[in-house]
């Protein structure tokens, strides 16, 4: 609880967090941001039965509609239905998060403010409320969890691809109950390069026109937030890869300078 940031501030909640299980890269791997890879620390099964089984299910299907709704949108830019789904590639590293929100401190919040790192979120809130985004003019609003309903959030990774038409979803939690959710985010090989997609003019002018699009930014990195800065920056990574280990240095610093003091110098500085 309390050990995770987001936009340097602290976040009121506790979690699980599961990525693809993939074997480990070496040590000395260039770039660094392949030291993300590797399996996961899996509970015993004695003291969570079955965790490893359910898991991994929620992953697969939730990897599945993922990748369809990646078709409907590759479609939706004029692409073949396939585009975005063969651009990701096989190794790819995607996230389970499994939170638990305790009722939030006044002045605090379960998550703050902010756009998921990767392509693409589906959201389980288990019916209870919290989950506020971010309109266009600023004002939060209250997403609601009646019935069965999968949020999708839009993340900065998509962004960067298609030139700001579709803008990252900015977001967080407020929550008067104790309330549990589950989220599935939709990622490729860390080496993906985040180049443009190949989109007809129109997508572009369409952005253009928008204030709302044209100006809409990415998370700061860590270095940006030690120098002052707050909310978004003005520039994406070149790569998913380098754009997870900004995550990473950002919201989780004591682990990267634990894990990789090598390292950690000249990314937390």
């Amino acid at each position: 609880m309390g050990a995770e940031l987001t936009d340097n501030s602290v976040d009121y909640r506790e979690q699980v967090d599961v990525w693809s299980e993939l074997d480990p890269r070496p040590r000395d791997v260039s770039p660094t941001f392949l030291r993300l890879e590797g399996p996961n620390q899996w509970p015993d099964d004695k003291v969570a039965p079955d965790f490893r089984v359910l898991v991994e299910r929620f992953q697969s299907e939730m990897g599945a509609l993922a990748d369809q709704l990646m078709a409907a949108m590759s479609l939706g830019l004029g692409l073949a239905a396939d585009h975005l789904h063969d651009l990701f590639g096989e190794r790819r590293m995607s996230l389970v998060k499994l939170i638990h929100y305790p009722p939030t401190p006044e002045g605090g919040a379960g998550v703050n403010g902010h756009h998921d790192t990767g392509f693409l979120t589906l959201l389980w809130q288990h019916g209870v409320a919290g989950l506020q985004v971010q309109n266009q003019e600023g004002e939060w609003i209250d997403v609601p969890a009646d019935g069965d309903a999968i949020v999708v959030n839009l993340g900065e990774m998509l962004q960067s691809m298609t030139g700001n038409y579709f803008v990252a979803t900015m977001h967080r939690v407020i929550t008067a109950e104790e309330r549990y959710s589950s989220g599935y985010f939709h990622g490729p090989e860390l080496t993906t390069p985040l180049e443009p997609l190949p989109l007809e003019a129109r997508f572009a002018a369409a952005v253009a026109a928008s204030d709302h699009h044209r100006g809409a930014g990415f998370m700061a990195r860590r270095d940006e937030l030690l120098a002052g800065g707050r909310g978004v920056a003005s520039a994406s990574a070149d790569t998913y890869g380098q754009q997870l280990w900004n995550y990473f240095t950002r919201s989780y610093p004591d682990l990267v300078r634990r894990h990789h003091p090598d390292v950690a110098a000249q990314s937390m500085t």
